[in-house]
């Protein structure tokens, strides 16, 4: 538990019932006015009784008014084995985390900062102060989410100026700042587990059942918090809706929204979710993973043969689809391979959620968000729409977030007909239930349209191990008639040893670069391995954050040779 001199202060006075200022300041080492000022807040809350003399030059007393206020219960931890544990800040508020494995289930269990009764008393009375003091120009402001970031951080700097009349200690004072800031402006407990770097996704599913979390190794997990109620739930989806501009409410039950730091988020309501109100939290990468993280650690999802190939079609301008079911690295295996585009080419994403982040050499990129429609049904911007906008920014490349019905489909096949490179990603579990996904409803693409994509890459999520592998990578093939549709599997992930198997000769793929850059297949095996030998040096450089990867990819462009020569001395060097 963490004491501060408020607790020290009011445990004080409580043991004497009474005392001058001057003893209180003397006691807790706090100039008299500082005292006088912390006394103030208390006394509006009951905690304490200013009798002022009739002397107005002397200082009043302070009369204890509560009954002994009783510490917090302690917490309840689950009994089992520490598997895991790890320390991290939230805005200046310390937490630990430790998993507990009880042997029938896993339990993540946070400890969060122990304030003694009369800080918490404290925290609440100035909370008040504190939005009042909030200029209107800020309030206003936090509903616009490009402005979220800096109103965010003025509003802090607001909290930590009104806390430092009560000189409560640097260390002390920037954990209130932290607490504050979560009650205030986001969404309490709950922002400190949205800063948790090893979580995918933070569910509540009512107020009675724990809020669970996704945990990227351990997967589902239990933690230790409860929301109070139904109504906390529903407070905090209000917020939020608010902060886009809309509304959720009986007749509009359903939110779908975002936070100002990206992550994607949901929110259902009575009768709707009939056990009660829930918000699951889709956490945005705050470290985007990039190649060498597909490739090395943490990922092992892909070969850098296998990563090479990729890069080649990627430097090339082929198009590539990215299927695999959810939560199977799809949009990850997007975001890495976008960073292989070349940095003289214009770039447009169009996304739902902004997920895809790409390195900063590529400064002629232009992000697009959809826009739902508001409580009225008006001001909806669809995919479509962006889709068809972007063919008028005179793109080079176009990353889609997701393909999902058939206008959106035509007009992505369309750009890839007439010359831009198209990579996209689609709900499918393998090659071929792609092939049929693209061809049957919702979608019901003409076989023929298919011929336009060069390479699939299916991303396979394995549940039981948690672990997420590229399972193919394949090419279409047109069999005797036209809706025969067919893929050569180039690339196969073996599952029982874990291990990446190259099953075929990707041969529309040869004679599409041969006609494009007069390579031959020896020349095109050659460039693989040779981007596979440059993949090798900066994972084992660690040079495989997203700023690291963006500058070799630049310097490669324009010195492949030189970047080449590098990395096999540098691999030599560490074979000797």
């Amino acid at each position: 538990m963490l004491e501060t001199k408020i607790d020290q202060l009011v445990a004080y006075l409580e043991s004497k019932k009474s005392a001058r200022l001057e003893e209180l300041a003397s006691q807790v080492q706090l100039p008299v006015q500082t005292v006088e000022l912390i006394c103030n807040v208390l006394e509006k809350g009951g905690v304490i009784d200013l009798d002022y003399p009739l002397n107005i030059s002397e200082k009043p007393t302070a009369i204890f008014r509560l009954l002994p206020l009783e510490p917090p219960a302690p917490e309840e931890v689950p009994k089992g084995k520490a598997i895991s544990s790890y320390s991290f800040v939230a805005d200046g508020v310390p937490a630990s985390v430790k998993i507990i494995d009880t042997e029938k289930e896993k339990f993540y269990v946070i400890q969060l900062v122990e304030f003694g009764a009369a800080t918490k008393i404290f925290l609440d009375l100035i909370k008040d102060e504190l939005l009042r003091a909030l200029p209107i120009s800020l309030q206003n402001e936090v509903s616009d989410l490009e402005r979220a970031a800096a109103v965010r951080a003025e509003f802090r700097q607001l909290i930590q100026k009104y806390l430092s009349q009560f000189q409560l200690g640097k260390e002390t004072e920037e954990i209130l700042v932290g607490v504050l800031l979560h009650k205030l402006f986001g969404l309490g407990e709950i922002d400190i587990l949205n800063q948790d770097d090893w979580l995918e996704e933070i569910t509540i599913n009512n107020s009675k059942s724990p809020i669970a979390v996704y945990h990227r190794k351990l997967g589902w997990l239990r933690t230790n918090l409860y929301m109070p109620d139904e109504d906390a739930i529903f407070n905090y989806a209000s917020q939020i809706g608010r902060r886009v501009g809309r509304q959720i409410a009986t007749l509009t039950p359903i939110l779908d929204a975002r936070l100002e730091t990206g992550d994607r988020v949901c929110a259902t309501l009575l009768p709707i979710s009939s056990h009660g109100n829930t918000l699951t939290i889709r956490r945005f990468a705050r470290n985007p993973w990039t190649i060498g993280n597909l490739v090395g650690d943490p990922g092992y999802s892909m070969t850098p043969e296998m990563a090479g190939m990729l890069w080649q079609a990627i430097h090339y301008e082929m198009n590539i689809i990215i299927a695999g079911g959810t939560a199977s690295g799809k949009t990850t295996a997007l975001n890495a391979l976008a960073a292989f585009i070349p940095p003289n080419q214009r770039v447009i994403t169009i996304e739902d959620t902004r997920e895809l982040v790409l390195p900063p050499y590529q400064w002629n990129w232009v992000p697009l968000l959809t826009r739902n429609p508001n409580a009225e049904g008006l001001g909806e911007i669809s995919m479509l729409d962006l889709l068809v906008t972007s063919l008028r920014m005179r793109p080079d490349r176009i990353l889609l977030g997701e393909i999902r019905r058939q206008r959106e489909a035509e007009v992505l096949f369309e750009a890839m007909h007439t010359g831009h490179s198209v990579c996209s990603t689609l709900h499918a579990d393998t090659g071929m239930q792609a092939l049929r996904r693209l061809t049957t409803p919702p979608i019901s693409l003409p076989p023929s349209e298919l011929d336009a994509i060069n390479l699939l890459v299916v991303q396979y999520r394995d549940r039981r191990k948690n672990i997420r592998r590229t399972l193919e990578i394949c090419e279409i093939v047109s069999g005797a008639k036209e809706e025969d549709l067919s893929t050569n599997v180039i690339y196969r992930w073996r599952p029982r040893t874990d291990t990446f198997d190259m099953v075929g000769e990707p041969n529309k793929y040869l004679k599409e670069l041969n006609l494009h850059t007069g390579m031959t297949k020896e020349e095109i095996f050659q460039d693989i391995k040779n981007r596979a030998t440059v993949l090798r040096w900066m994972i084992s450089n660690k040079l495989t954050d997203i700023e690291s990867v963006g500058r070799i990819m630049s310097l490669y462009y324009s010195k492949p040779k030189e970047i080449l020569e590098i990395a096999k001395k540098a691999l030599s060097g560490e074979k000797k």
